[in-house]
């Protein structure tokens, strides 16, 4: 079992940037792979971006890439998830997420993750 609290979410203007970060406590961090996911009014939750255990491999939707960069720093329990050039289709409430994982998996599906945070709005205006 793996607590998460995620933070750093508010309201920006398009093409503002904004840094999500995300607590793990409970379990060695080290061993989890971690993903950020999102859910806008209406729509289902997608995936956004992962990050394997050690760090070495990353994966992004395709909206994500080039814009989003995901980190983590295991010395700190921490994962962040840097956004730069914000639109107002990235209005969502964000999910920071844990899997088991191999030293390289990044996993992408929400069935592979299971444990939650309880998110944190992110609200881009026009």
């Amino acid at each position: 079992q793996v607590q998460l609290l995620e933070s750093g979410g508010g309201l920006v203007q398009a093409g503002d940037s904004l840094r999500l970060s995300c607590l793990a406590s409970g379990r060695t961090f080290s061993t989890l792979a971690m993903g950020w996911f999102r859910q806008a009014p209406g729509k289902d939750r997608e995936f956004v971006a992962a990050i394997s255990r050690g760090g070495g491999n990353t994966d992004y939707t395709d909206s994500a890439k080039g814009r989003f960069t995901i980190s983590r720093d295991n010395a700190k329990n921490m994962v962040y998830l840097q956004m730069n050039s914000l639109e107002p289709e990235d209005t969502a409430f964000y999910y920071c997420a844990a899997a088991f994982g191999t030293m390289w998996n990044v996993p992408s599906r929400e069935s592979e993750y299971h444990s939650w945070g309880q998110g944190t709005q992110v609200t881009v205006s026009s």
